[in-house]
């Protein structure tokens, strides 16, 4: 089972959250941006860009946050924060 936890946070507080459960024989890769796009279209975002910073968080720390330069259009919160809490073993 993979678990990627999706969080919006605004003024250090969090305002939305959801788990995306994947238990599908894709690669890694395929189930983080497959969970992903279903945050995003969960809380009626757009796909943010993975810039450097938030490839290398998310290798070191199994979990990247997203600011206004990750998203093309205006959000209203200070960040998008993904996190694996679980993966296949």
């Amino acid at each position: 089972m993979f678990r990627l936890w999706g969080k919006i946070f605004k003024e250090n507080r969090l305002i939305k959250d959801t788990v995306i459960c994947n238990d599908s024989q894709d690669t890694r890769t395929h189930k983080i941006f497959d969970a992903l796009d279903k945050i995003c279209y969960e809380f009626d975002l757009g796909k943010p860009i993975w810039l450097d910073a938030s490839v290398t968080e998310f290798r070191k720390h199994r979990k990247a946050r997203f600011r206004q330069d990750s998203f093309i259009e205006q959000i209203d919160f200070d960040y998008l924060e993904i996190q694996v809490l679980e993966e296949d073993s």
